[in-house]
């Protein structure tokens, strides 16, 4: 299709192995842009590979990290922006299913609703005791990290630790308190008696995605979710690992371009006590004979 259509953007939804060599073969033919799904690489190093693609080809490229979005995510950002709880000063969200899965959502929310600071370090820990995977890469069984970014605000992330995991996050500023989903922004701040609730208006985040790329192709602003935010959350994983690897806090730019947590795993740094492979999404899986609840019970025991 590569070789034989004249495209104007290429969109990849593949698993997460194949959207740095799925996104270099079509930069290669020069399409307009290409809509690749988060996250960006399983490692740092493919995803400057990818932007040494688009680079030369002149290729727009975009991650999906649609929940820049997201009406209450973008409440809280203008919110946070015009000094509704002062200087932002930490951010905690709590996630799930792996680092590289559903938190890359969560390091992109974090520098999204704070005005996309640079992470300028990183330190963290993993625990991985089974033998874990999410769509065929491995992943810890449990993981924290804390960031700190150019603006002062910390962040903090707890993966798979303390409370279920949900898209969102508490802002402390200053002044006040920000508590984002994807539902709703409540506000408390030293001009209010009492929290104020702000619901999302329910747009659909896809289409306004695809939308904003369009404009961007036609000559309009840059998109708000241009790789180089889809790189700066890797790059945050990727510390996060690099950091429980070397076991002392890890300045940025990251150096290390491939991926600590298969190191530490290659190198036997996380020994496996209850062995036994399976797939988080083991239920995507043509003739895979584990179901879902027997994934659940594999890692609880």
């Amino acid at each position: 299709m590569l070789d034989n259509e004249n495209l104007d953007i290429v969109s990849i939804a593949t698993w997460h192995k194949l959207h740095a060599p799925m996104a270099i073969a079509a930069c290669a033919r020069s399409p307009k842009a290409v809509l690749c799904e988060k996250p960006m690489g399983v490692s740092l190093g493919e995803c400057d590979e990818m932007l040494i693609a688009a680079n030369r080809s002149s290729v727009k490229v975009v991650i999906g990290h649609q929940r820049r979005f997201n009406s209450a995510w973008t409440d809280a950002r203008n919110l946070i922006a015009a000094g509704a709880i002062g200087e932002p000063r930490q951010i905690v969200c709590h996630g799930g299913q792996g680092l590289l899965n559903d938190c890359s959502h969560l390091f992109d929310m974090m520098r999204y609703v704070i005005g996309d600071p640079d992470p300028q370090w990183v330190v963290g820990n993993v625990e991985r005791k089974t033998e874990r995977y999410e769509r065929d890469i491995q992943i810890e069984d449990r993981s924290a990290g804390i960031i700190g970014f150019s603006n002062g605000c910390i962040g903090m992330l707890l993966q798979e630790i303390g409370r279920p995991n949900y898209q969102g996050g508490i802002v402390y500023g200053t002044d006040g308190i920000a508590d984002v989903t994807e539902g709703r922004v409540r506000l408390l701040n030293n001009k209010a008696t009492d929290w104020e609730e702000r619901p999302s208006d329910g747009r659909d985040q896809h289409v306004a995605q695809a939308t904003e790329l369009v404009e961007w192709i036609e000559g309009g602003p840059e998109h708000r979710g241009e790789a180089k935010h889809g790189r700066a959350a890797i790059e945050i994983i990727m510390a996060i690992y690099e950091s429980a690897r070397m076991h002392e806090v890890v300045q940025l730019p990251l150096r290390t371009h491939a991926n600590p947590l298969d190191l530490m795993i290659e190198s036997g740094d996380l020994p496996i006590e209850r062995p036994g492979r399976y797939d988080i999404r083991a239920f995507l899986l043509h003739g895979e004979s584990m179901k879902p609840a027997r994934v659940k019970v594999a890692y609880e025991n």
